[in-house]
């Protein structure tokens, strides 16, 4: 040991000099996860990896009273294609059905229990970056549910370190399932929370026995992808057919 090292560590048991010792990157707090807004409107863009189709909608989203409201949104016309609205109502279990011009209306028992867009708090915090370039850029952070004993994850969120909006969630259900879902225009609270409400034509409806679909939905979430649902609904005797693109 050199003398200096011993001097100055002779001061700082003196108490002659202040010694500051550099904190490792493992003492550090590590990031938790951000409270995400509990009402919302905005638009959503959906990517199945599977199929390459996209699907837009205008989403509505009330965490306080666990209801969501999502509605196709008419980018083209397409042959056969019909567009749908989904209203979720969760605390009641219910969620319809309304076909856009119609208005034919299926009513459908939640069984799948509130999953808000949100982080979970036992998520593994993965990175934070920039979204965008000098003068014009995002900070985010990466979130995901990979686990140590689990090689991939199945979900990864983006969300705003500032505010914690969501900026794009992926899900892989399987190695034939995988859906991206980006987020914009979003805007705090709910502007019209008559969306919440089903038309006059719900009123009526009853649970279908003969609604079936298929859902593309992770493991975490199907409130989430059921705007992706592929259709066949029976209402008495008549079939109608909801085809995809």
């Amino acid at each position: 040991m050199s003398r200096f090292t011993l001097l100055t560590l002779a001061l700082c048991l003196s108490g002659v000099a202040v010694c500051f010792v550099r904190p490792s990157l493992s003492a550090a707090a590590a990031p938790q996860p951000c409270a995400a807004p509990l009402q919302w409107e905005g638009r959503t863009v959906q990517y199945d990896h599977n199929t390459g189709r996209n699907t837009r909608a205008v989403v509505s989203y009330d965490g306080q009273n666990q209801r969501l409201r999502v509605l196709e949104e008419k980018r083209k016309h397409t042959p056969c294609k019909r567009y749908f609205e989904y209203i979720y109502l969760f605390n009641s279990g219910v969620l319809f059905q309304i076909e856009q011009v119609t208005k034919t209306c299926a009513k459908l028992n939640l069984t799948e229990e509130w999953d808000p867009y949100d982080i979970p708090m036992n998520s593994t915090y993965e990175d934070q970056y920039f979204i965008g370039g000098p003068g014009d850029m995002i900070e985010v952070q990466e979130w995901s549910d990979r686990k140590p004993a689990r090689k991939h994850e199945t979900w990864v969120g983006v969300y705003t370190l500032k505010d914690c909006y969501p900026v794009q969630e992926t899900y892989a259900k399987n190695s034939s399932v995988t859906t991206s879902t980006r987020f914009f225009d979003l805007a705090l609270g709910i502007s019209d929370p008559g969306v919440f409400v089903p038309p006059s034509t719900c009123l009526s409806a009853i649970p279908e026995l003969g609604l079936q679909f298929s859902l593309l939905s992770s493991l975490r979430t199907k409130l989430k992808q059921t705007w992706l649902l592929s259709v066949s609904l029976v209402v008495g005797e008549r079939k109608q057919w909801a085809c995809l693109d």
